[in-house]
C-alpha cells in the first residue's frame, strides 16, 4: 500500500505580510493513520524539500496529538524536510494520493500543471484520491476523462466559506473552494463550522476542515481496503 501525499511550497498569505503555509494537523493526522495502517508513504510538493508550515497551526490551541507526535518523531521530520518534487513522478508507482491542506495549496495546488497530471492519472486509474480542508483546492483544474470538471456531479466538500470567513481571510484567498466547486457542477456538502466532515463520491475523498483530516485518510483507507 504506497500513498504519495502532495503539500504546498507556498508561504505568503497573499499580500498581508502573514506567513501561510500547511496546517500541521492536516499532515499530521493522516501520516499517522496511513502509517500505522500500514501504509509505505511518499512526501512530495512542488518545490521539494521543506514545507512551509502555518505558524498558527503550531500555536498551544492548534495542536493535537498527531501533532505532538510528529514533534517527537525525528524519522517523519526527516520525511517532512526532504519532499521529492512534484515532476517525474508517475501514478503508477502508488496506491492513492492525498493533498493536506493550509492556505498554500490556494496559491500553489490548485494551478500546478504537475500536481493536476498526477490527479487525473490517478483517477483514470481509478485510484482514491483524497483531500482535506484547503487541500481539495488541487482539484478545481483537474478533468474527468470526458474533459468534464473532475468534480462535477460528484459529493464534495471543503473549507467552507462560513469558516473562510470566520477566520477573517475570504477577501484575501486567490479562490474560494465552495463557490469554484458549486461553479464546477460538484454537489458541495457541508457540516458545522470546525465539527469533523468528509465525503466519499467513487474513488474521491474530501473532508471539510482541519477536524475532518482522520475522517478523510480513514475513508482513503477504506477505499484501499476494498
Amino acid at each position: 500500500m504506497r500513498i504519495l501525499m502532495i503539500m504546498t511550497s507556498h508561504d505568503k498569505m497573499g499580500d498581508t505580510g502573514h506567513k501561510t503555509g500547511i496546517w500541521l494537523e492536516e499532515f499530521a493526522a493522516p501520516y499517522y493513520r496511513f502509517v500505522d495502517g500500514g501504509a509505505t508513504l511518499t512526501l512530495a510538493s512542488p518545490k521539494g524539500g521543506q514545507p512551509p508550515i502555518d505558524p498558527n497551526s503550531q500555536t498551544d490551541d492548534a495542536l493535537t496529538d498527531a501533532t505532538k507526535r510528529f514533534d517527537r518523531d525525528k524519522t517523519a521530520q526527516q520525511a517532512f524536510a526532504t519532499t521529492v518534487p512534484l515532476e517525474g513522478l508517475k501514478a503508477d508507482d502508488f496506491d492513492a494520493l492525498f493533498f493536506p491542506g493550509g492556505h498554500g495549496p490556494l496559491w500553489d495546488l490548485a494551478t500546478s500543471t504537475h500536481s493536476i497530471a498526477l490527479i487525473e492519472a490517478f483517477v483514470a486509474q481509478n485510484k482514491p484520491v483524497g483531500a482535506v480542508c484547503h487541500g481539495p483546492a488541487a482539484l478545481v483544474n483537474a478533468k474527468a476523462a470526458n474533459g468534464d470538471a473532475l468534480v462535477k456531479d460528484k459529493e464534495v466538500t471543503g473549507f467552507t466559506d462560513d469558516e473562510e470567513k470566520a477566520v477573517g481571510l475570504e477577501a484575501v484567498v486567490p479562490l474560494s473552494i465552495e463557490q469554484e466547486f458549486k461553479k464546477l457542477g460538484g454537489r458541495f456538502q457541508k457540516g458545522a463550522n470546525w465539527a469533523p466532515f468528509a465525503v466519499t463520491d467513487g474513488k474521491l475523498v474530501t473532508g471539510q476542515n482541519p477536524a475532518s483530516s482522520e475522517l478523510a485518510a480513514d475513508a482513503v483507507l477504506k477505499l484501499l481496503a476494498s
